[in-house]
């Protein structure tokens, strides 16, 4: 029995809950995303689960919540849910999106959700919108519980790429504005797009005064990855920092994103008239904006050592 099972059949003595076909995730009534983020679980209330599949690359699951919707999950780590996905979509979106003065072709890597996208399109000036995303069962189950971003998938200006972003992204010299990251965390598909070589890559494929942001982790769990990924990143881009937001079940509650700019700030280009256009926005406005790339000292300390 593995130590996570130990930790489960102790509740299961404690609530007299049966432990036939043990599962260290789930304790009737609860989801529990074990300790694979330096020991601390996010509990989340569920109702039921709705899928259980295993895909080419990855096992994805889908649960109906308690208070946060439709909730998936990818390889037993939460992904999304509808309640606050926001926090995470809108940021790592439209924090780019609004530092760009005129982004017309945007790439999104990952993301097979559709919540990036959604978000990507109410932007007017953007014409071409790329998902690459390496999974097709990924968009399929959030096509069916995810509706609100469903509709984005069918857009005009959608281009869906079922590849490796790792290997398709190095076929797009100075291709696009922006370039989104929206990845899962740094193991399984998604640990190459944490390597120096991807944020070359991602350097090559931007045009001249493109922008890149991606998925970083949080400020508390993956302190390390960021401190790396920041001075990398300062010695291939003009422009890099960092930035956060907050997601309730997401290890910690925060995550964070690099930016990566060739030649804008993430401040300069930010137009009230233009956010206001984008129409409602649950988390993102143009003051959070700003405070979001205010850092804790621990972390200011780290990244200028």
């Amino acid at each position: 029995m593995t130590k996570h099972a130990h930790i489960f059949f102790a509740f299961a003595l404690l609530f007299s809950i049966p432990v036939t076909a043990l599962n260290p995730h789930v304790i009737p009534g609860f989801y529990v995303e074990w300790p694979s983020h330096k020991g601390l679980p996010t509990v989340v209330e569920v109702t039921k689960q709705t899928e259980d599949v295993r895909s080419k690359y990855q096992h994805i699951e889908m649960f109906e919540t308690a208070t946060f919707g439709n909730m998936m999950l990818i390889d037993d780590v939460i992904m999304l849910t509808q309640r606050d996905n926001p926090g995470y979509h809108e940021m790592i979106a439209q924090v780019p999106l609004n530092a760009h003065p005129n982004p017309q072709k945007v790439l999104v890597v990952g993301g097979g959700d559709g919540g990036t996208i959604t978000q990507v399109l109410k932007h007017e000036s953007v014409k071409e919108v790329v998902l690459c995303e390496i999974d097709e069962q990924v968009i399929a189950l959030s096509k069916k519980y995810f509706p609100e971003f469903a509709a984005s998938f069918e857009n005009d200006r959608v281009t869906v790429v079922s590849d490796d972003a790792s290997k398709y992204i190095k076929e797009q010299q100075g291709q696009f504005d922006v370039i989104i990251v929206d990845s899962t965390d740094p193991f399984g598909p998604g640990e190459a797009l944490f390597t120096q070589e991807f944020y070359t890559d991602l350097h090559a494929a931007l045009s001249e005064d493109g922008i890149a942001v991606t998925q970083s982790e949080s400020i508390f769990l993956y302190t390390d990855l960021i401190e790396k990924l920041y001075k990398q990143n300062k010695e291939i881009f003009a422009y890099a920092s960092y930035y956060y937001t907050l997601v309730p079940t997401y290890p910690s509650g925060t995550i964070g994103f690099s930016f990566c700019s060739k030649k804008y700030d993430p401040f300069t280009n930010i137009d009230a008239a233009r956010i206001a256009k984008l129409g409602k926005l649950d988390y993102y406005n143009e003051a959070l904006h700003t405070a979001s790339f205010q850092l804790p000292q621990f972390l200011v300390d780290r990244l200028a050592s």
